[in-house]
């Protein structure tokens, strides 16, 4: 038997990177947004250049993705399943891109500065100062958190259900274990 198809090392090492770094973004967020203090601020130094950090991450391995195709999926899996398999995946990168957008023309459209590891580099913004904007766009910027969380446990649920129940070597196939077809 041969060993199911699997994903690239570095595609590997990014989604695996990513995933980390985006629980700890939802999580900081989640945080951020019911403290107040310096808990508060420690928080928030942290949000804003995880954020960026996911930005150019997403971009790299989107067109790392672009440029090598995933393994494909089973072909005894329902098409409805591949389709929201694709779509999932789609959406998961248009908010990996999104959300970090949307949270630098917040602070933009805000007047807040942008600082990244301290003072020392700021980020030009992208939007011109206008509280309307800010106000409209800190609840977007909730909305698309909230759809990427949920996205996030359905990708999980379905990681789970490949390698639990379908045993298919999908899971795997991000793992890098290497399971017999």
């Amino acid at each position: 038997m041969k060993p199911a198809p699997s994903f690239s090392l570095v595609a590997r090492v990014l989604h695996w990177l990513m995933a980390v770094m985006i629980l700890s973004m939802l999580f900081i967020g989640v945080f951020m947004a019911s403290s107040l203090g310096p808990g508060y601020h420690r928080l928030v130094s942290l949000h804003r250049p995880l954020g960026i950090a996911i930005l150019v991450l997403a971009l790299l391995r989107l067109t790392y993705r672009l440029r090598h195709a995933p393994p494909p999926l089973p072909s005894d899996l329902l098409a409805v399943l591949k389709l929201a398999a694709k779509g999932s995946h789609i959406l998961l990168y248009a908010l990996m891109v999104a959300l970090p957008l949307v949270g630098w023309g917040m602070l933009s459209a805000g007047g807040y500065p942008i600082p990244l590891w301290g003072n020392g580099v700021l980020l030009p913004p992208i939007l011109p100062h206008n509280p309307a904007v800010w106000s409209w766009l800190r609840s977007v910027h909730t909305v698309l958190a909230f759809t990427l969380f949920g996205l996030v446990l359905a990708h999980i649920g379905a990681a789970l259900f490949h390698g639990l129940i379908r045993r298919d070597g999908v899971l795997e196939s991000m793992t890098g274990r290497k399971t017999p077809l």
